[in-house]
């Protein structure tokens, strides 16, 4: 009696299945690459604004980090003033300075009344101020610290699950608070600023409107 060998797999069909992987390979990788030059293409026009931005990008903004290749930030969700559903593209058309801030972040604190003096300055139908903030616990909190400290010229944007902090982490975006973006009329990130400044200031002021000379 001899004994029983396994069946080794046709050389044609293992051919097959190398041959529909390669295949999948490449389509995951056409679509893939396809996503990216649709997200270059949309945001080729920043191009020039950056460079703009480059040597502004100094005294009390000295820490705004210009993007080297505009793309969009994730599409990212949070609330209106009216708790409605908002995302960035509900922005488009407008140039937008995104913040992120929580009232357990000192360096928060410090810098709102800095942002809410850029919005009396610039904001209005080309520019906001888009702060959000991601206070968890205590919700009637953010509202009533902004009153206390004199901020009425910033919109009350918020996300109470904090996932607009997570989503932009994950994707390599933001590593503490606060978190400032600066995003251009179609929703391409012109730069970003990690931790505090003082952007009621002249410096600031500058930047701001090089990106909406572009």
């Amino acid at each position: 009696m001899t004994d029983a060998k396994p069946r080794s797999r046709p050389p044609l069909l293992a051919g097959l299945a190398v041959v529909a992987l390669i295949g999948l390979g490449a389509a995951l990788y056409g679509t893939m690459s396809d996503v990216s030059n649709s997200a270059a293409a949309e945001c080729r026009a920043a191009a020039p604004v950056v460079e703009r931005l480059k040597p502004l990008a100094r005294g009390e903004v000295a820490a705004f980090q210009v993007a080297s290749a505009p793309k969009p930030l994730p599409g990212i969700a949070f609330q209106s003033p009216q708790g409605q559903p908002l995302t960035l593209a509900d922005f488009k058309g407008r140039t937008v300075l995104l913040n992120l801030w929580a009232t357990w972040c000192a360096p928060c604190r410090h810098e709102m009344p800095a942002l809410d003096k850029l919005q009396a300055e610039l904001g209005g139908r080309d520019f906001e101020v888009v702060a959000v903030n991601i206070d968890t616990r205590n919700l009637d909190k953010p509202k009533a610290w902004l009153g206390e400290v004199g901020v009425k010229h910033l919109a009350y944007y918020a996300d109470p699950q904090a996932k607009i902090f997570q989503d932009l982490r994950q994707a390599g975006k933001a590593v503490g608070m606060p978190t400032t973006f600066l995003l251009d009329a179609q929703g391409c990130e012109l730069g970003q600023l990690s931790g505090a400044a003082d952007w009621g200031s002249e410096d600031a002021v500058k930047l701001i409107r090089a990106a909406l000379a572009g």
